[in-house]
């Protein structure tokens, strides 16, 4: 993945964030979602981010050069909503949640080992952490330790109350010792398991019907303790609301821990097929996914 040239970080900087967040106070998000739409996403469509999605609706969906084009845009639109969303959240804006299978994960908050939480590079994962919370086991929530400074002090100040402590995954590994104990402790851990950071060591699936490389840490992690694992997606339904969907993700634990993985990892990825089927315009890795 060394040609990647995407760095996965929110766009632009301190400043430019903390007036958004202010701006955002007194204005309706809808008019900063049309000023994004005609003078911000042109000039940077044909950046970086363009190929890789035009090429995901070309080839992972079939459509023609003018549908895909189309596509990009729209794609390009959708995740400028979902950042917006973001500092709106920060400024103290609301959006309405509807949550498809809570009681997954209510039941294994009541149970007394640890689990594991799988998320994605999809929709707006951002929102579980303010609506799909436990009072009874802390969340552990794996992130990216690169990500703007604004953003990082915002999440911690939404996050403050909830339970929620955050592990950052940086280059010396210490995050991989954080993990463990938290799940020594029977706590919940969070993680994204589409895209390989940090460690690079990796499985192999199919998604939209071409391989993909998957990181093997998620997978390896549950299946060393024989944990419960669930997929989680927040995909972002209407202007002002979002809907999760909390999936578990079933393998057999008697069976070599190989084929553990594998179940797994095919699970997985059949869970985010399903949900890219649904809103496919809500695909939010940009780089040359099947080529990396």
């Amino acid at each position: 993945m060394a040609d990647r040239k995407w760095d996965g970080t929110t766009y632009g900087n301190s400043l430019m964030h903390h007036y958004l967040i202010k701006l955002l106070k007194y204005i309706d998000i809808r008019i900063v979602y049309i000023f994004t739409y005609i003078f911000v996403i042109p000039p940077c469509l044909f950046r970086s981010g363009f190929k890789p999605i035009y090429h995901y609706f070309r080839e992972r969906w079939g459509y023609g050069p003018i549908k895909a084009f189309l596509k990009t845009y729209q794609n390009h639109c959708m995740f400028s909503q979902v950042v917006i969303d973001r500092f709106a959240m920060y400024a103290g804006k609301h959006f309405k949640v509807e949550i498809d299978g809570l009681e997954h994960f209510q039941n294994l908050t009541l149970q007394e080992p640890a689990f594991v939480q799988l998320s994605s590079h999809i929709g707006n994962y951002e929102v579980a952490g303010y609506t799909l919370t436990s009072y009874d086991k802390p969340i552990n929530a794996v992130v990216f330790y690169g990500e703007k400074q604004t953003v990082m002090e915002n999440r911690m100040d939404m996050f403050a109350g909830k339970n929620i402590r955050m592990i950052y995954v940086k280059k010396d590994m210490g995050h991989l010792f954080l993990i463990d104990h938290a799940l020594q402790q029977g706590e919940i851990v969070s993680m994204p398991a589409d895209r390989i950071f940090g460690s690079q060591k990796s499985v192999s699936t199919k998604l939209l019907g071409a391989e993909v490389k998957l990181p093997l840490g998620p997978f390896s992690v549950a299946t060393m303790r024989g944990l419960h694992v669930i997929a989680v997606n927040v995909m972002k339904s209407t202007t002002n609301s979002y809907k999760i969907y909390v999936t578990p993700l079933d393998y057999d634990r008697e069976a070599p821990r190989k084929h553990q993985i594998n179940q797994l990892v095919q699970g997985y990825a059949a869970e985010l097929e399903r949900i890219l089927t649904m809103y496919p315009t809500q695909w939010y890795n940009y780089f040359e996914y099947w080529k990396s």
